[in-house]
């Protein structure tokens, strides 16, 4: 399972570790910036699912990125303002700007994490509302971003593995054959219709908690593979 990626913008440099560490714990990845223009060109090559920004930064300052990051129309990533500006006037103007929460320094690890985390949660749910979206146990299936993710992180999925189980999802309860499988997703004439069990045991690796003992992806024998969504969340 991908980890969601925490971009932290702070420029003392022990401070940014600190926080980058205090992400780790979270059970989240740290991206560490000391300034605005390194975050800028960090985010070209990864995007963030939630950032974490000091307001006091040499060159471009962190209200300055925080325009430039909404106006880019990343709206739904969640900005945590992390600062010792502790004024009203910062506060407000950092709110009014796009920031989704504000952490004064010096702060409780505890409580930046838990902040943190109710972001993403709160992401997550807006991001899965403003698209189709199946949920099965603990996971979403976001369709338009063809995307897959457990709570709030990204279940890593190559696109045919997520095509394969967009198809089992969206026949649950149904059995398909390896045949049918291999023309949904593959769409060629012939092939090596073995394939589908490869697929089939890599998303067992990857979303069942006992591959050898599946919740979601059942096999029928003699007849091919049956998606069962539970009533409830998983334990």
């Amino acid at each position: 399972m991908e980890k969601a990626k925490i971009l932290v913008i702070e420029d003392t440099p022990e401070m940014a570790n600190l926080i980058g560490q205090y992400v780790k714990k979270g059970g989240m990845d740290a991206n560490v910036c000391l300034t605005a223009e390194d975050a800028l060109l960090s985010m070209q090559k990864t995007e963030p699912d939630a950032v974490l920004l000091d307001l006091n930064l040499p060159g471009m300052s962190g209200m300055d990125f925080l325009r430039k990051f909404r106006a880019e129309e990343k709206k739904l990533t969640p900005v945590i303002v992390v600062s010792g500006n502790d004024r009203d006037e910062d506060i407000i103007a950092a709110l009014e700007n796009g920031a989704d929460d504000f952490v004064t320094k010096p702060f409780s690890p505890r409580v930046l994490q838990a902040r943190l985390s109710a972001a993403l949660r709160r992401t997550a749910k807006a991001s899965a509302a403003a698209e189709e979206s199946t949920q099965f146990g603990e996971y979403t299936i976001l369709e338009n971003s063809c995307v897959l993710k457990r709570g709030a992180a990204k279940v890593k999925l190559s696109s045919k593995e997520f095509d394969v189980l967009s198809l089992l999802v969206h026949h649950a309860g149904e059995t398909l054959s390896p045949a049918k499988i291999f023309n949904a997703v593959w769409k060629v004439p012939f092939g090596d219709v073995t394939a589908v069990a490869v697929y089939i045991q890599r998303l067992r690796k990857k979303i069942e908690k006992d591959p050898r003992n599946p919740e979601f992806i059942k096999t029928i024998f003699r007849y091919g593979y049956r998606f069962d969504i539970p009533e409830g969340p998983t334990a």
